[in-house]
């Protein structure tokens, strides 16, 4: 008997594929609308997952372990996937417009492509500074320096990180504590390395309460981490005179200069362009204004979710705790839409559990004004939610779905 083949009759195109679209298109494969084509677009065909990327970093987790393989969830949701950069958008006749030439039509679009670290109005960043963001493109870098390490570990090796937000303060943690490893296995001083972090503020982490503050500015300091706090780096130079390796100056609007061999650039998150220019209503940032239903406030065909995005009336740090509660949220709106219905409104939590590696396999736990120390359990603790999250996001049917 010949399958009767369903007409289509929306598009729903995703652009990115952030943690909230990895669990859209997870549930679009369990509960598929019949008549809606499906469409993911995205640079890349992996993305890692925030939680546990510092885990990586300092050598607990492999690559694999921490990536979101893309093809199989498209596969399972049954969605088109074009891995190609989106350069522009045409809101007026509903197009979404790539860098490689393609344009792709949607009744219903949403976008959750993370954020970029701002370098722009630092002179010598953007050429020389390794950008956290895309994670790819650190990571390439990364694997490229303690394979140098792991060669020569007998060379001292000085590296900068701007920026002393928590992903500064992970990232930093989780780098000494590989090298270190590195170092510890084939004999050399620990003082071969030399790791700075450059704090704008006064206070690391400023969107945390003073007492994980506190903690953690003494876990670096007691790990050998110089603290550079209420320096603004200006300018980053090449050091010509220096024929072994290259070396970096880093200058701060204090005078204060520094020469490192690597700059991992951990600022302020910020906005693609194209969002701007394509009339979307956006903050100061650049980010997509959204109600409570996730969609823009301009354009009630566009949806956004993750980092990108701002909750007019729920504003929250970019965190990658909201992006993996809103996938759900996501979902059904995105289903209710297409299928005419009224949205529902999302509201996220305000205080949530946050575990900060420390990077020795130790975590501490953060609730609003609650901070419980580093400890091995809330490691042990943060790895199993992990993982869950993960083990989640299978591309079978039969796995059971646990983002609440």
């Amino acid at each position: 008997m010949q399958q009767k083949i369903q007409p289509i009759v929306k598009d729903l195109v995703l652009i990115g594929g952030g943690h909230s679209h990895a669990i859209v298109m997870k549930m679009f494969g369990m509960k598929p609308l019949p008549g809606v084509r499906l469409t993911l677009i995205t640079a890349a065909s992996e993305t890692a997952y925030s939680g546990m990327l510092p885990g990586h970093i300092a050598g607990f987790y492999t690559h694999d372990e921490c990536h979101i393989d893309l093809r199989p969830l498209a596969n399972f949701a049954q969605a088109q996937l074009y891995i190609d950069t989106v350069v522009a958008l045409d809101l007026e006749n509903n197009k979404v417009l790539c860098a490689n030439g393609l344009a792709v039509d949607f009744d219903v679009l949403s976008v959750d492509i993370g954020s970029t670290p701002a370098t722009i109005s630092v002179s010598g960043a953007a050429e020389y500074a390794i950008a956290a963001k895309p994670v790819s493109q650190l990571l390439e870098h990364w694997y490229e320096l303690i394979e140098a390490v792991d060669k020569n570990p007998q060379e001292p090796i000085s590296i900068a990180i701007v920026g002393g937000g928590a992903g500064g303060v992970e990232l930093a943690l989780a780098m000494r504590s590989h090298l270190h490893q590195i170092l510890d296995k084939t004999q050399q001083p620990i003082q071969n390395l030399e790791i700075h972090l450059f704090q704008r503020g006064q206070e690391l982490m400023p969107n945390y309460h003073q007492s994980v503050r506190h903690q953690l500015q003494q876990i670096l300091t007691e790990g050998g981490i110089k603290l550079h706090l209420g320096e603004t780096v200006c300018k980053i130079a090449p050091i010509t005179h220096r024929e072994t390796k290259e070396v970096f100056e880093i200058k701060c609007e204090s005078g204060l200069k520094v020469e490192c061999n690597k700059i991992f650039w951990v600022t302020q998150a910020s906005a693609p362009e194209w969002l701007k220019t394509a009339g979307l209503g956006t903050d100061e940032q650049g980010f997509i204004l959204v109600e409570d239903t996730l969609q823009s406030q301009t354009h009630p065909q566009v949806f956004a979710s993750g980092d990108i995005a701002t909750m007019v009336n729920h504003p929250r740090p970019k965190a990658g705790v909201f992006a993996v509660r809103q996938g759900k949220p996501l979902f059904e709106n995105l289903q209710r839409i297409l299928l005419g219905k009224s949205l529902k409104p999302y509201r996220p939590q305000k205080e949530y559990l946050s575990l900060i590696g420390t990077g020795d396999e130790r975590a501490i736990a953060t609730r609003g004004i609650i901070t419980l120390p580093p400890h091995k359990l809330l490691w042990h603790y943060k790895d199993w939610i992990d993982r869950r999250f993960m083990e989640g996001l299978g591309a079978r049917g039969d796995e059971a779905i646990r983002f609440g």
